[in-house]
């Protein structure tokens, strides 16, 4: 039996239905089995730049520093195959599970799956980029016979200046997990993903960017606790109404407004919708005319306000090709949204308050970046439940080159490796077949 009412259409980022009549708890980061292998592989997958250590290693270049005398001068890229078969044995804990290591750019990069025994005899994901980073240090030694006196300048080619720095700094190994340390309290490991990283895994598309946003969002909500009892259904549909485009919101609302509209036109159309759709009704009338609208399902209205979000967030920055308006649209919407009907707008209030510290931080008086080198983990934009970083990358995916920190030369390197992965690479359609 369903846990939830609540059934949904799934349609991908083309607007084709992928699958219908499907129950809302189905798309559960609990249940759905795309999504949790989506998640597994998160955890257990670490790229290792075999490119870039031989160049550190030439250069005499440890962690972040280069230390004259140091040099070494090994053929990395070369003899991937070597280092890969070496890394393989050491990494599999039994015969046939499920270690991986793919190879790409002609040996300058592998991608890592380590097993799942060892994450489950692990206390957290660390696991996997010690484990990967040990056995390409001990492979690259052994493959060369490195001696006592140069194997810490392998070491750290492939640690960074770990243990002196509390992280792997300047590390030819990369995961798309932050350290533990990193998180800002219980729950954040999945929240804490780079939005420029997001837009370079799915290739720069803004529907399957945000969708893979949302998943890591949404399993953070659920992983510190927001998803329990009667909260669960409104993190579930917020999921699937602005990640997934659940009844093709979303796009329809893009569509309807892509060509001449304006993020005041997405709120008469999604206004319109929800009325159409017995969300929300006409309630008392103001001594000016003014309309109080009501909802017997505020839950539901919130993920049509989240599905809103994003449509004026692709229809305004795709108008201007700029990731930057992003935050003036996240606030502007909702602003409009809340005068235009007297209910709450997206996350009740909560994603305008994210808004204003946004614009203040990403471009504003502060400058410190541009909107992709943010996460759900920051201290600005982690106060909204999950549906405020989806809509940073959907924005950054439609940039045309204006920030400061451009995808490509933050997160190339996911791109070439996770970019790789189906299940990262369109999550609408794998997160479907899962349900």
């Amino acid at each position: 039996m369903a846990k939830f009412s609540d059934t949904i259409d799934l349609y991908d980022d083309q607007g084709k239905l992928l699958k219908s009549g499907v129950a809302l708890d189905k798309v559960s980061p609990l249940t759905n089995a795309g999504i949790k292998k989506m998640i597994s592989l998160t955890k257990r997958t670490v790229a290792v730049n075999l490119g870039g250590a031989e160049a550190f290693l030439k250069t005499g270049k440890a962690g972040k520093n280069q230390i004259p005398g140091r040099e070494l001068n090994l053929d990395l890229v070369a003899n991937a195959g070597a280092i890969k078969e070496k890394m393989f044995k050491m990494l599999q804990v039994t015969e046939g599970d499920d270690t991986e290591i793919k190879e790409f750019g002609g040996g300058k990069l592998l991608l890592c799956t380590v097993p799942t025994a060892r994450i489950e005899a692990a206390a957290t994901y660390d696991a996997a980029m010690t484990a990967v980073s040990a056995a390409a240090t001990y492979a690259v030694i052994d493959q060369f016979n490195v001696d006592m006196f140069n194997g810490s300048t392998v070491k750290a080619a492939f640690w960074g200046t770990y243990p002196q720095t509390m992280d792997p700094s300047g590390s030819a190994c990369a995961s798309i997990l932050s350290i533990p340390q990193n998180n800002e309290g219980l729950g954040y490991a999945l929240r804490n993903i780079q939005a420029n990283h997001c837009v370079m895994i799915t290739n720069k598309n803004a529907m399957q960017g945000a969708a893979l946003s949302a998943t890591f969002e949404q399993a953070g909500e659920f992983e510190m606790g927001a998803a329990i009892g009667p909260f669960e259904r409104a993190q579930l549909l917020l999921y699937a109404y602005q990640g997934l485009n659940a009844n093709n919101l979303v796009y329809d609302l893009v569509k309807k407004n892509g060509a001449t509209g304006t993020i005041g036109t997405v709120v008469q159309s999604l206004v319109e919708r929800a009325i159409e759709d017995k969300v929300i009704t006409p309630g008392k009338k103001g001594p000016s005319g003014y309309i109080f609208y009501e909802t017997k399902d505020p839950m539901l209205w919130n993920a049509y306000t989240a599905a809103g979000t994003m449509a004026a967030t692709m229809v305004n920055c795709g108008a201007g090709r700029f990731a930057q308006a992003v935050s003036s649209t996240l606030l502007y919407f909702n602003d409009l949204i809340e005068h235009e009907t007297g209910l709450p707008g997206c996350d009740y209030g909560r994603v305008m308050g994210v808004a204003v510290g946004f614009s203040f931080f990403s471009h504003s008086i502060y400058g410190g970046g541009g909107p992709g080198i943010f996460n759900g983990n920051h201290v600005v934009t982690r106060h909204a439940a999950g549906v405020g970083l989806p809509c940073i990358v959907a924005a950054c995916a439609l940039d045309a080159g204006t920030q400061m920190f451009s995808p490509e030369s933050t997160s190339k390197v996911y791109q070439d490796t996770f970019g790789k992965i189906p299940e990262f690479a369109q999550p609408i359609q794998h997160i479907a077949q899962g349900a």
